[in-house]
């Protein structure tokens, strides 16, 4: 049996919740089909704060470099809301990815049929919609510098450099070219010109991949576009702030922030987490959705580990489970069962154990 060293970040809120979970089904998976995962917890975040001073003290930045993976529950308290930069939550993140290399951050969107009901959107609108979002993720404004507020004027500043467009726009159409071959690059080219150094650096790079269509639109049209017209879209390429926005629009279409992973890879270790919050107004009452975190887990295994067939189980593990009605409050309809976050924990892992069979129509990985 082979052992994987795995540093867990449980993080603020409802991060070590769903953390727990994703860790259980992980374990599961890993014991039908012969890995062992040695899960080690470190702090980040308002804990780390908390208990050092800093929100990514230099434990947690020696085991993550050590480690195979990292995982990663949330970060985030408003009783630092507040508080200088240098101990601010989020500061602990970024500096995060930067010390991980991560630079390119792979958001599925897809749609489990069982749940085809918890959109806002018409079913004939969200048929075939299958979309993975490619965000550049340590540039751009919320790396740049300088930064500053003195209390009247604030500073922040948007930059872009050609190797840094380079290598996200690649793993972009890598992505595109083992999936429908459509890639849709998004910027605001009419008015900023890190965006028209963005457009030129990934028509450049398109010219390596003639299989595959390249389109380019303004970061407007694509937030309507995602709603209007979701099943058009393959590949979502886009810089930092604009595909952390459009990445939490697009959760409308799954039906619940809850529901979905993240993966951000790039020239270091790997990093995985729900794309959602710490949710502190939820924290600590059993009933955060865990499933994002789930499949975070099982993209972990995929890109990181490179064991495809703990990733499926899990994977087919989710679309069972909602198959079978299992539901958190969030994906709930007023007459259905609820299922805490630990339940719905057990039951997912629980089909991991046994691998399942094949998973409902549309409940896939994407690939990369």
């Amino acid at each position: 049996m082979t052992t994987y060293s795995i540093a867990v970040l449980p993080g603020d809120g409802i991060g070590p919740e769903v953390t727990a979970e994703a860790c259980r089904v992980l374990t599961a998976a890993g014991e039908r089909h012969g890995a062992r995962f040695e899960l080690q917890e470190h702090l980040i975040g308002a804990a780390a704060v908390e208990a050092t001073g800093t929100p990514l003290p230099d434990e947690t930045r020696a085991a993550v470099q050590a480690a195979d993976a990292v995982f990663l529950g949330a970060v985030g308290h408003p009783s630092l809301d507040n508080a200088p930069s240098h101990q601010r939550p989020e500061t602990g993140l970024l500096a995060l990815r930067s010390l991980l290399r991560v630079y390119a951050n792979l958001r599925p969107i897809t749609l489990h049929p069982a749940l085809a009901d918890r959109s806002p959107l018409r079913a004939e609108r969200l048929r075939g919609v299958d979309i993975l979002i490619v965000r550049e993720l340590t540039g751009g404004l919320y790396y740049g510098q300088p930064r500053s507020n003195d209390g009247h004027v604030a500073v922040n500043t948007l930059r872009y450099s050609v190797p840094e467009i380079e290598r996200v726009a690649v793993t972009a159409f890598e992505a595109a070219r083992g999936r429908r071959k459509r890639l849709l690059s998004v910027d605001k080219a009419n008015v900023l010109e890190t965006s028209q150094l963005w457009r030129e650096t990934v028509n450049r790079i398109a010219k390596r991949y003639p299989d595959v269509t390249v389109e380019h639109i303004y970061v407007d049209y694509a937030a309507m576009r995602l709603i209007t017209d979701p099943a058009s879209i393959d590949v979502l390429l886009t810089e930092n702030m604009f595909g952390d926005i459009l990445s939490d629009e697009a959760a409308v279409l799954a039906g619940s922030l809850g529901l979905l992973p993240s993966a951000s890879l790039g020239d270091g270790t790997g990093l995985y987490e729900p794309i959602h919050g710490s949710a502190p107004t939820i924290a600590g009452q059993d009933i955060a959705n865990p499933i994002g975190a789930i499949a975070s887990a099982a993209m972990l295994a995929r890109y990181s580990l490179g064991l495809p067939e703990i990733a499926d189980a899990i994977d087919r593990a989710i679309g069972l489970a909602l198959a079978n009605g299992a539901r958190t409050r969030d994906i709930a309809r007023p007459a259905d069962r609820t299922l805490g976050t630990r339940e719905m924990g057990e039951r997912i892992a629980a089909l991991a154990q046994q691998g399942g069979r094949k998973s409902p129509a549309g409940v896939r990985a994407p690939s990369v």
